[in-house]
């Protein structure tokens, strides 16, 4: 079988034998994988790559069932399924240590990967093998942040990228109002059509975190889905007002920015939480939710096997808007 394995920041394609399942494993032929930050930072050698050494990169991947292992009983022959981003975490608290696609055990750029069942999740057949791809990390992400939120809510939302744009998407579905931040009215044009009722752009606008509280009147937003880290968490906490909003903590695409006061912090009774995607259970909450309230995820491009270092090109431009994905043939 066809795998990409990184060299020296470089994704080089080799030929490996096909695993076998072993007991309790599935044998997956991987039909599309889509790429995240995380995917980058590894291949780049930031810090996500500690002990990454020369590991299939990509977390996220969508395929169909080719052989079971002995003592399989979740998955058979022929399903079509999605993998868990954690692959060991089921439900509940989050384990003490994860051990993650790409940086501590081979990813899913590969035709073929045999894993455990129980990290596996039924793909449902209204979502094709490039859209189920695009859920494990981003998706589920989206959806883990904004648990509770309820229609009528204010949701905020920072920039384009996939947990962003899954955020609009699903907290539209949920009901609520969403605000977004972007940088070109090419891009907030894209996020209204999603759904978003107010788009601010936040190179016109430095301090749009009061932007958002002239928007919702003074009251600010009750959801933040955080994406940005130090670039953007002072504006988060302006835009969070002072009716104890909730602060989803999800990244850190802006590694730089102004410290954050305490004084701050404490009046916008604002608590923060930290989000690391999600569990199986999360994975399969999501989708069962999809099923009653179909969203469609947005990708900005499909690439071949073949072209998976132009993938990684597209993303790393950040000129996309929606997920990259590499098909299979």
């Amino acid at each position: 079988m066809r795998v990409y394995r990184p060299r020296s920041g470089r994704l080089v394609q080799h030929e490996e034998p096909t695993p076998g399942p072993r007991r309790g494993e599935v044998l997956v032929r991987v039909r599309a994988v889509s790429l995240n930050y995380r995917d980058l930072l590894i291949l780049n050698g930031d810090h996500f790559a500690a002990g990454a050494g020369a590991l299939i990169p990509v977390s996220d991947a969508a395929g169909e069932v080719v052989a079971v292992g002995e003592g399989v009983t979740r998955f058979a022959g022929g399903e079509r399924v999605i993998n868990a981003f954690h692959p060991d975490w089921i439900a509940g608290r989050m384990p003490d240590t994860t051990v993650g696609y790409g940086n501590g055990r081979d990813g899913w750029l590969a035709e073929y990967r045999a894993v455990p069942e129980h990290a596996l999740v039924a793909l449902p057949d209204s979502l094709t093998f490039e859209q189920g791809a695009t859920l494990p990390c981003a998706a589920v992400t989206a959806w883990t942040s904004l648990d509770g939120v309820r229609p009528g809510d204010v949701v905020l939302t920072l920039g384009t990228g996939g947990v962003s744009l899954f955020a609009v998407q699903l907290a539209k579905a949920r009901g609520a109002r969403v605000v977004a931040t972007t940088s070109s009215a090419a891009k907030a044009a894209k996020l209204t059509g999603l759904g978003a009722d107010t788009v601010i752009d936040y190179v016109a606008t430095p301090e749009w975190g009061k932007a958002v509280l002239d928007a919702t009147g003074g009251r600010g937003a009750d959801r933040i889905v955080e994406v940005g880290g130090p670039g953007t968490f002072a504006q988060s906490l302006v835009a969070a007002g002072t009716h104890h909003a909730e602060i989803a903590l999800v990244g850190f695409v802006g590694r730089s920015g102004p410290p954050v006061d305490f004084m701050d912090l404490f009046r916008s009774g604002a608590t923060v939480r930290k989000i690391w995607v999600g569990s199986r259970e999360d994975t399969e909450d999501l989708l069962r939710w999809l099923d009653v309230w179909p969203v469609e995820p947005v990708i900005d491009s499909v690439h071949s096997f073949e072209d998976a270092g132009a993938a990684f090109l597209r993303f790393e431009s950040r000129e996309n808007f929606g997920k990259v994905v590499i098909a299979a043939a």
